[in-house]
């Protein structure tokens, strides 16, 4: 492994890091944190290829990740898969991953990061959720409940989809995995949503309040309503809530950063 790879992959570990203790802690990652990372790694390049026989295609392969990655972040922010940090991080991820000089590697490669990143990401979603879930179990046990009994619907069609799927699955196989497809679709919606209803609600003194938070439901202080936006809570918002109101209701994400890092080990430890 040559000398520019192992130095960004090192300095991408130590940011990571910095980020999931940073996430951990105050459920953020700032702004100064992913845009660093982002300089760090293309000043590199570019100085690197300055002096290098190699010429510039290493930092050209750094812009070409980012602006990829770039695309990913932002569609997975608007799309509300993403919290601010979450899409940033990954945006400054796109900068670090290409190593080779050759676009169709470092494709492949980053195909590769992104497929770790979706299966350790389900796997983490799921285990994070069952621990909520345990831990506050009375409220969750009651929201999911109270959401099968008023959806009770969906859950018999997906029982007689599934059961023709399985039925079907003796002339095409195909079938089978599409039969259980359906069949546990709406139990993890229904769980994901009694999860974020139940256990990720949670009542702040505003003084806590950072940039980015969520607010439970919309506020209402006289005329002035404070909308629960995706974007979350800006600057001047959280100071007009701290001048008119103690407490308020915020809805907690799961802290992602620690999906990069373990995707990131896997890329390194499998592929790189």
């Amino acid at each position: 492994m040559a000398l520019k790879e192992v130095f960004l992959i090192v300095l991408c570990l130590i940011w990571i890091a910095f980020a999931v203790i940073q996430d951990l802690r105050k459920r953020e990652i700032a702004n100064w944190l992913n845009f660093s990372l982002i300089i760090f790694a293309i000043v590199f390049r570019f100085f690197f290829s300055l002096f290098s026989e190699e010429g510039f295609g290493f930092f050209y392969q750094g812009l070409i990740g980012f602006a990829i990655f770039f695309v990913i972040g932002n569609m997975l922010y608007y799309g509300r898969v993403f919290a601010g940090g979450d899409a940033k991080l990954m945006i400054a991820l796109g900068a670090i991953i290409p190593l080779s000089n050759n676009f169709p590697e470092n494709l492949n490669i980053m195909l590769k990061f992104l497929l770790l990143f979706l299966v350790s990401g389900a796997l983490y979603g799921i285990i994070f959720g069952v621990a909520l879930g345990l831990k506050d179990k009375k409220k969750f046990s009651k929201d999911f409940a109270s959401r099968f009994k008023k959806h009770k619907k969906i859950f018999y069609i997906s029982i007689i989809v599934s059961t023709v799927f399985l039925v079907l699955s003796f002339v095409e196989s195909l079938f089978l995995y599409l039969g259980i497809l359906f069949f546990i679709s709406p139990y993890i919606y229904f769980f994901a949503k009694s999860i974020d209803e139940s256990c990720m609600v949670k009542k702040v003194n505003t003084k806590e309040l950072t940039e980015g938070d969520w607010l439970y439901k919309d506020v209402k202080i006289g005329k002035r309503v404070i909308e629960a936006h995706w974007e979350g809570l800006s600057l001047s918002e959280i100071q007009f809530l701290r001048k008119n109101m103690k407490f308020v209701s915020i809805r907690q994400g799961i802290p992602f950063s620690p999906v990069f890092l373990i995707s990131y080990f896997a890329l390194i430890i499998f592929f790189i």
